[in-house]
């Protein structure tokens, strides 16, 4: 796997995410980027005429040769991590070096740098969403007019169809999708604009700068717009010393709005699973071992693994909203280690869940032997609704009628209660007081819990298709020239 475990490492480190997501996490990914960063800078203060054009190829030739212990070496002894890795920088390019962060505070480089990362990951996420969307409509497409029993109350209720459900958990998928795709284009960078936001520092360099745009001097806001059009990355209007950590609690509390749905789809498939429902399972593999006690055993993980992480997700909005409200006046840096933890996390844990979920959903077992068991079971129950109608229609008291069919029901649950087979249909039919209204074969057809799932297979299939319209919309660009004015 490429990394000791004599220490303790993160399960995000090799158990639970991509290697995709683990790699745009990685310390060296979040180093090559600053180093990307530090040069788009440098070349917008050549366009400036501050700094030699040889001393940007020098920077250019050394930006991905990250050196991570010589770096950690260096922070041992100065106890910042950006400067660090700036010298450890500098030392590579001896002609470039000197002028790295030329007028830039730390947080120009970091935070543009956690825009980038956070940008890229949430794409990611939405690739991951996307498939999983596909395949769930799929199974509500195969699954649409299959009826079953439906629950409420985790009771058994009505009747629905398999599809319906299906689409059931792709609608909240959908919410997601359009959330996320939001927050995805609405991710900004803090810009270039020194210690307190002002551009101080910029403005000072660039007041006796010799290099004129169409004979007009670059102000501040001109040279960081060639810096974040370079990064492909707009920036917020205004900024502190970092961007507003609003940001944050908008990307996590996203991510957190995704793993309630993925939540749900996976409790349910936990219900469904247990043997005394017994209609669904996930994937389990010929060698798969189920208890280390128990050899029979068929445990859900891939789901309770899904509810896990889903847990952890939704509490980190939490500490982002924290760092929001308190990042008093220009900045306060008591949110910087746990943004080291939670923000790599909410993306690992959402990447691991949606992986999981869509190998669940692909690989889904439906016993349709026991979904028409279950059916025949408790379906019958709802089923009385229809032959309470009928019955009314023809001229009975609709109080009387559903007296006799309680009364019946009640008999009926307790023989189901019992573990026999459900004599419901037998005692309606049966019933003299019932047939003066509604005929034997007419109430049999009425009792066929089969024909009582109303419209969900049309709706079913028209969620079918809203998905896969929904999949192959496009993203809309953040970045624009109005966006890089700014």
């Amino acid at each position: 796997m490429g990394q000791s475990f004599d220490g303790y490492l993160s399960p995000f480190s090799w158990r639970y995410g991509s290697e995709e997501m683990r790699g745009l996490w990685s310390e060296v990914h979040r180093r090559r980027l600053w180093r990307r960063i530090w040069v788009a800078l440098a070349e917008a203060q050549e366009e400036a005429g501050l700094v030699a054009q040889a001393q940007v190829v020098d920077l250019i030739a050394h930006c991905d040769q990250v050196d991570i212990d010589r770096s950690l070496q260096i922070e041992a002894e100065i106890h910042h991590d950006v400067m660090a890795e700036l010298k450890a920088f500098a030392e590579q390019s001896h002609v470039g070096g000197g002028i790295i962060h030329l007028g830039a505070t730390s947080a120009d480089i970091e935070d543009n740098a956690d825009a980038l990362r956070m940008r890229d990951s949430m794409s990611l996420i939405l690739e991951r969403l996307k498939t999983l969307l596909v395949t769930l409509g799929a199974k509500i497409e195969r699954w649409a007019d299959t009826p079953c029993m439906a629950f409420t109350h985790i009771q058994p209720a009505e009747p629905t169809t398999v599809g319906y459900r299906f689409a059931q958990y792709a609608q909240d998928f959908l919410i997601d999708l359009e959330e996320l795709r939001h927050v995805a284009t609405g991710i900004r960078g803090k810009g270039f604009r020194g210690a307190t936001g002002t551009s101080a520092s910029f403005a000072e360099l660039l007041k006796d700068s010799p290099r004129h745009r169409g004979g007009v001097r670059l102000t501040p806001a001109d040279l960081e717009a060639i810096v974040m059009e370079k990064l492909g990355l707009s920036a917020f209007h205004v900024s502190t010393q970092t961007y507003p950590r609003k940001q944050d609690w908008l990307v996590v509390n996203s991510l957190s709005g995704l793993a309630c749905s993925l939540y749900k789809l996976a409790f349910d498939i936990r219900l469904l699973q247990s043997p005394p429902i017994g209609e669904w399972s996930e994937p389990f593999g010929a060698k798969q071992v189920g208890s280390s006690a128990m050899p029979f055993k068929r445990n859900p993980i891939n789901a309770e693994n899904i509810d896990s992480l889903a847990r952890l997700v939704a509490v980190l909005p939490r500490i982002a909203w924290d760092n929001a409200a308190h990042s008093l006046l220009e900045r306060t840096l008591d949110d910087k280690a746990n943004r080291r933890i939670f923000l790599p996390q909410a993306y690992l844990a959402t990447d691991e869940m949606l992986l999981r979920a869509t190998r669940i959903v692909d690989g889904l077992e439906i016993y349709e032997d026991v979904v028409m068991y279950n059916l025949d079971q408790f379906g019958t129950f709802a089923a009385t609704e229809r032959v309470l109608m009928a019955a009314a229609r023809a001229g009975a008291d609709r109080q009387v009628m559903h007296e006799i069919i309680r009364q019946h029901s009640m008999a009926a649950w307790e023989a189901v209660r019992s573990g026999r087979s459900n004599p419901l249909k037998e005692l309606l039919i049966n019933d003299v007081q019932i047939a003066d209204f509604v005929a034997p074969e007419e109430l049999r057809a009425l009792l066929s819990a089969s024909e009582y799932v109303g419209d969900a297979p049309r709706r079913a299939r028209e969620m079918a298709r809203l998905v896969q319209k929904s999949v192959a919309a496009p993203i809309t660009s953040q970045l624009s020239t109005a966006d890089l004015q700014q």
